[in-house]
């Protein structure tokens, strides 16, 4: 019986091979991102408001229907030789017609997904930079940011490559125009 060579694992392959059987504790949730796993404790029930005030509006005011995820894994392109990303935004947003979570694994491809919403939280950073570069190399059309420590929201859309090409931001308690398949205009009255 002869002993079949293995080709070495790489350190992007030997990364994503620990973070797939990372088990976290109850309520927490782990990320690569960058090639940096992130482990994230529960969310204050601040951070879980907004997350409700923009899924309540969506599903209600939307001119497409739309399914929501909250905390749903997708995988995404990543740059360099770092492994490919995988994220789990706060809220992920996709037409109904698609029933994309339906059968869809714990990380998904974010093929057909419409939006998705973080809310910033202890480290704000990682969604304004690292999340964001991850969901525009993804192609994720729509990525808005609530950000509690600004007092604003953004939109950002047109990807390209690990940039968005436009981005609109307003303060709390001024409306934010949706687009396409949305198109709506979002109230964050309630934010304040």
């Amino acid at each position: 019986m002869t002993a079949m060579p293995h080709e070495p694992l790489t350190q992007a392959e030997v990364l994503l091979e620990g973070f797939l059987a990372l088990e976290t504790p109850e309520g927490f949730r782990a990320e690569l991102i960058e090639g940096e796993i992130v482990v994230t404790p529960p969310p204050d029930g601040d951070h879980e408001d907004y997350i409700n005030l923009v899924a309540k509006q969506v599903t209600r005011r939307s001119r497409t229907d739309m399914d929501f995820s909250g905390n749903k894994g997708l995988k995404l392109r990543s740059g360099g030789g770092c492994p490919k990303n995988h994220a789990i935004p706060d809220g992920t947003f996709a037409p109904t017609d698609q029933r994309l979570f339906r059968g869809a694994e714990p990380w998904m491809p974010c093929d057909g997904v419409a939006l998705v919403v973080e809310v910033t939280s202890s480290k704000p950073q990682a969604d304004r930079e690292a999340k964001y570069r991850c969901y525009a190399r993804g192609t994720i059309p729509l990525y808005l940011l609530v950000d509690r420590e600004e007092s604003s929201v953004t939109l950002f859309s047109d990807p390209e490559g690990a940039d968005y090409r436009q981005r609109c931001t307003i303060p709390f308690g001024k409306p934010l125009a949706l687009p396409d398949p949305f198109a709506f205009e979002l109230e964050t009255a309630d934010f304040v």
